[in-house]
């Protein structure tokens, strides 16, 4: 691995760190060099990502705890900081969504689709920011959006709007937190293989307890996707390091899309001949 994408001895925090896409950008810091500690609401998977983050070499730090307590996210990057000394990687990834018309869906729900997925980011970046500045080094901030930031999304309108929010928020802080080196950027997955997608919403990460998809369901899943297949959560991790490393020191302010081509396609599918149609519903098993 190239110089310029080494972490070495850098201090990372991620939310939601212990499963999915989190863990995959977790694991891949570690690898890079950079010591990571994973916020996580289950403890067993911020403990079994931490281990992890361990064999890779890294130091590691499990904390549990939950992004809508913003008290107890602020207490978490100040225990980061104390315990590796530094603080270089904030990567704010947590967030939850539940399918509901907009009109069946209650105000507690937006509240809490708007405090997992938007306030936790505020609050993270508000700690975060200011020990970076403090170390002279500048740093890193990673926000995790989604491709419906850039989308209609019928059923997913608060969650949309959330993202969307964290897209604008980037570009601000990139501009706001320029001149101490800070570079603020965002990523936008799309369909990617997580526990959460598969029915393993909580306790421990294993695979082999997710629902699987039947024949039919792959196919059609694969065909909405330009790439032909689901992506998974290390290449959301890769991703991760190379806007953290010297490699994208002049990128700052973007929203890169990690989603095989979906974005791009903007609802055009591969029919079962091969050939390009508009996506007329296919059945890929949610």
């Amino acid at each position: 691995m190239t110089d310029r994408i080494r972490l070495q001895g850098q201090a990372a925090f991620v939310t939601g760190g212990g499963g999915g896409i989190g863990r995959g950008i977790a694991l891949r810091l570690a690898e890079a060099g950079a010591d990571v500690a994973v916020f996580d609401i289950f403890p067993e998977r911020a403990e079994e990502a931490a281990a992890r983050v361990r064999e890779a070499g890294g130091r590691a730090l499990a904390i549990p705890g939950d992004v809508m307590d913003t008290d107890a996210l602020r207490a978490a990057i100040a225990a980061t900081h104390a315990e590796f000394g530094r603080f270089d990687i904030l990567v704010n990834n947590a967030g939850g969504v539940s399918a509901r018309p907009f009109l069946e869906q209650s105000e507690r729900s937006w509240r809490r689709h708007i405090d997992i997925n938007l306030v936790s980011m505020l609050a993270a970046t508000h700690a975060a920011a200011p020990l970076m500045t403090a170390g002279g080094r500048g740093g890193s901030i990673v926000n995790v959006a989604s491709i419906e930031a850039s989308r209609a999304a019928p059923n997913f309108s608060v969650y949309a709007a959330c993202k969307a929010g964290m897209v604008s928020f980037t570009k601000s802080m990139a501009l706001e937190l320029s001149q101490d080196g800070i570079r603020v950027n965002c990523i936008a997955p799309d369909h990617t293989t997580t526990p959460g997608s598969s029915g393993n919403r909580s306790g421990p990460v294993d695979p082999a307890t997710w629902r699987q998809r039947s024949a039919e369901q792959v196919d059609a899943m694969n065909r909405v996707i330009p790439l032909l297949r689901e992506g998974v959560d290390l290449e959301c991790g890769d991703a991760a390091v190379f806007l953290s490393s010297a490699m994208a020191s002049y990128v700052t302010g973007i929203l890169l899309p990690i989603d095989g081509g979906t974005f791009a396609g903007s609802g055009w599918v591969r029919g079962r001949n091969g050939k390009w149609t508009l996506n007329e519903g296919l059945d890929f098993g949610g």
